[in-house]
């Protein structure tokens, strides 16, 4: 009865136990609206995590710097570092998301020479682990941390006073694409130097 049951959707039978690993699972990677503290004057943001492989959008209501000034720039750059690094929510951990982002990493605003817009992140970019830098790009991206086309100007931390500029901390501008979210090697080519 089995054997005739399997032979029905093409697979066959075989005297010999196969062990395939478990059954592939499907992680649903949505939640149902913001989560996050509902207070008045809280904002929705998107938060990009990692699920499945992949990196996508989740609702947060944060409440936001409100002026636009350098400060308030890097307070709000801040600000999405630590939901970023932080866990994932109960019901975001449930429908399958993570994060990439390493705990001690930091963001600094724009170092002497750099362009206004740029953020100085305590390591380079591309040495950031897999998804990492998709993860900030496409938050940061979102925000008015962005130039006009939803770039991002990111670089890691510069010399010190004296010091020749690191070869891996140059500023390149980073742009939140499909290829950034959904492949881990994107962030070893991804980004135009300026």
């Amino acid at each position: 009865m089995a054997g005739a049951a399997l032979a029905g959707c093409g697979i066959r039978a075989t005297p010999v136990p196969v062990d395939a690993g478990s059954a592939p699972s499907r992680v649903a990677c949505g939640v149902r609206g913001a989560t996050g503290d509902p207070t008045e004057g809280a904002s929705e943001v998107r938060i990009a995590l990692v699920c499945s492989g992949r990196v996508v959008d989740v609702r947060r209501r944060l409440e936001l710097p409100s002026g636009d000034g350098p400060r308030d720039r890097v307070a709000l750059a801040r600000l999405l570092l630590a939901e970023l690094r932080g866990d994932p929510g109960e019901e975001e951990l449930a429908a399958g998301f993570a994060t990439a982002v390493p705990d001690d990493l930091r963001v600094a605003g724009p170092a002497e020479g750099d362009e206004p817009t740029a953020l100085r992140l305590s390591r380079p970019p591309s040495a950031l682990p897999s998804f990492a830098l998709a993860q900030l790009v496409c938050t940061f991206a979102d925000t008015q941390l962005a130039d006009s086309g939803r770039g991002v100007l990111l670089g890691g931390p510069p010399g010190g006073p004296g010091e020749a500029p690191r070869d891996d901390s140059e500023l390149r501008r980073y742009e939140c694409n499909a290829a950034l979210r959904t492949t881990t090697e994107a962030a070893d080519s991804a980004g135009v130097p300026l």
